[in-house]
């Protein structure tokens, strides 16, 4: 089985060549989960922010793009943050130019957080080969393996989530 492996991936699954199937399965996956952190820190240094501003950069674009107000309560509940944190964050994030303040529409003694036009299109431009190399690849994928594959990521998913509910 073809597979991309550093030198030290014996350490959890086995010496390269002496694998069997399931191990070189998570090895491939432990390899794009390497390239996925290594690809992530490089934008978040191409864009000179913490991982929590760009989770919240991310969130507030596609909050912005269904429609969707967000208030700092909104996005200190999704990042898991203290109030003062979001506070911070979105300070960071009005002096560095991606997102500004605005009165909320219908509550005046509210605020929303909206990310600016130059933000959509630095994350677009930072992003948007990437994602569209990866769609390429998932186009390239048969129906029959489209199914495999997600299933495969679904019950991961659930197994992680399962050993972090026992935690």
């Amino acid at each position: 089985m073809d597979s991309h492996v550093t030198a030290d991936s014996g350490y959890w699954y086995g010496l390269e060549g002496q694998v069997d199937a399931p191990t070189a399965v998570l090895q491939a996956l432990r390899g794009y989960r390497s390239a996925e952190v290594a690809t992530r820190r490089s934008t978040r240094d191409s864009m000179g922010m913490g991982e929590t501003d760009l989770l919240a950069l991310r969130y507030l674009l596609r909050a912005q793009s269904s429609g969707e107000r967000v208030g700092p309560k909104d996005l200190s509940r999704m990042l898991g943050i203290t109030t003062a944190s979001t506070t911070s964050l979105i300070d960071r994030l009005v002096l560095s130019g991606h997102v500004r303040r605005e009165p909320h529409p219908t509550d005046r003694r509210s605020l929303v957080i909206v990310p600016t036009t130059e933000t959509d299109t630095e994350v677009r431009e930072t992003l948007g080969r990437m994602h569209r190399r990866m769609l390429e690849v998932a186009e390239g994928l048969t129906p029959d393996e489209s199914r495999v594959i997600v299933s495969f990521l679904r019950k991961m998913t659930e197994a992680l989530d399962e050993h972090t509910a026992g935690h």
